[in-house]
């Protein structure tokens, strides 16, 4: 019998979504006696936090995206297919999903859905194309190859208004991948870039972070919040608050004070990180059950994570809302280990378990080399004890001893040296106005 196919009479388990709740539900079920199909629209296990170290030249894609079948090739319960899931029946009990090879429909006993989040422009898709978003690998080869980009086509550039333009840097959104991209960039043009150039000074870069927030990291209480603006500020980032955004094009973005008065910054690298929102898949999991999803996209989720009048259907991570979770890793971990709980207890008739409730392990958010800030329990602190914690927790939860080794490398060769070892990139085709 091929490994992960269907035994006669085993439960049928389907999860959509390779992120952290698909392949922690995944692992956990490991030895329960059910047929597991993993079905995501990637090869790959992405460990998102990390994405804009490979934006910024410090990680390669791979040690932060394993390969799932690796990951998972000891596991034979286990089948992962590739498509991207275009419909779920709840009636029928199916998963449909598209791939360049034709389309599939797989039935299932149990459903576990964490297809996870995608950036969301608030209603102004139109912003895309000129602003990239970070929650993919191609986001962050995209926004490599443009930050990079941008310092050679400066470089080149006689015009000094044009060069300015190529040398000026918008971050939209100070929450921790805003923060933490406006930073890397800073190191880059102080630290990584000295002396590669011969018509432009890298430390002439300007790095701008916008916030419509009147803080940075306001979800840090406002002490830690002040530290980081500090920290921010001291790498030479300007920190605009309490700003929108009011349009973005080939040229620059526009944004507008809390007076209304709007202000055009002419810019060639924009990046958006100040909206979260949830795939197609949510909406259509609300319809068929009569709710609405919220703001967010999200759907309403019962207290053991399943979807109400549908007890064979788990929703986990960021595409159900319930008790107001953050949008987090930590939740998406422990969602999905609940639920494979929950599917091995019923498949061996045990009572269920108590409501999913998160347990806070804390917040971590880096700014830069040596400097974070950290929210552990009672533990308040910022600057390099933040940054130590910040390093260990993100390696601990890197998937594979392999990717742990050369991560840990890396950081040594970026942090501790003055290099960048990734800053190999196709340099972009910039987008014009249409």
């Amino acid at each position: 019998m091929a490994r992960g196919s269907a035994r006669q009479g085993r439960p049928r388990v389907v999860v959509i979504g390779s992120g952290f709740g698909g392949l922690f539900a995944t692992r956990a079920l490991a030895k329960t006696r059910v047929d597991i199909t993993l079905i995501d629209r990637t090869t790959q296990h992405l460990f998102q936090p990390l994405l804009y170290q490979v934006a910024t030249g410090i990680l390669s894609e791979g040690e932060i995206a394993p390969s799932t079948r690796n990951i998972l090739k000891k596991q034979r319960n286990t089948r992962v297919q590739l498509g991207e899931v275009t419909g779920i029946d709840l009636a029928a009990r199916t998963v449909t999903a598209v791939s360049s090879s034709g389309t599939t429909v797989t039935e299932y006993d149990e459903l576990i859905v964490a297809a996870g989040s995608v950036t969301s422009y608030f209603g102004n898709d139109h912003f895309a194309p000129f602003a990239p978003g970070l929650k993919t690998i191609d986001d962050a080869l995209e926004l490599r190859g443009r930050i990079f980009g941008a310092f050679e086509m400066a470089e080149v550039e006689t015009d000094p208004v044009e060069r300015d333009a190529w040398m000026t840097f918008v971050v939209v959104g100070a929450g921790p991948t805003g923060v933490e991209m406006a930073g890397q960039i800073a190191e880059l043009a102080h630290r990584s870039l000295r002396g590669n150039f011969d018509a432009i000074d890298p430390k002439d870069a300007r790095i701008i972070l916008i916030d419509a927030a009147p803080a940075p990291l306001g979800t840090f209480g406002h002490k830690l919040s002040a530290k980081a603006a500090k920290q921010i500020g001291d790498l030479g980032v300007e920190l605009w608050l309490n700003t929108s955004i009011a349009d973005v094009d080939s040229r620059g973005v526009v944004v507008r004070d809390k007076q209304g008065v709007e202000t055009r910054i002419d810019a060639k690298v924009a990046m958006w990180s100040a909206g979260v929102g949830t795939t197609p898949l949510a909406k259509m999991l609300a319809e068929q059950i009569g709710q609405e999803v919220d703001r967010r996209g999200r759907v309403a989720v019962e207290p053991d994570l399943t979807l109400a009048g549908h007890p064979e259907v788990h929703v986990v991570g960021d595409m159900g809302t319930r008790d107001n979770l953050p949008g987090v890793a930590q939740v998406a971990i422990q969602g999905g280990r609940y639920s494979a709980d929950q599917i091995s207890r019923k498949l061996s008739g045990k009572a269920p378990n108590a409501p999913f409730k998160y347990k806070d392990k804390g917040s971590l958010a880096t700014v830069a080399r040596f400097r974070a800030v950290a929210e552990v329990g009672p533990i308040r602190t910022a600057g390099f004890i933040a940054w130590c914690l910040w390093l260990g927790v993100h390696l601990l939860y890197l998937v594979g001893f392999k990717n742990r080794v050369t991560t840990l490398f890396h950081w040594a060769v970026s942090f501790v040296g003055s290099t960048r070892s990734e800053r190999a990139a196709t340099l972009p085709v910039w987008p014009t106005d249409k």
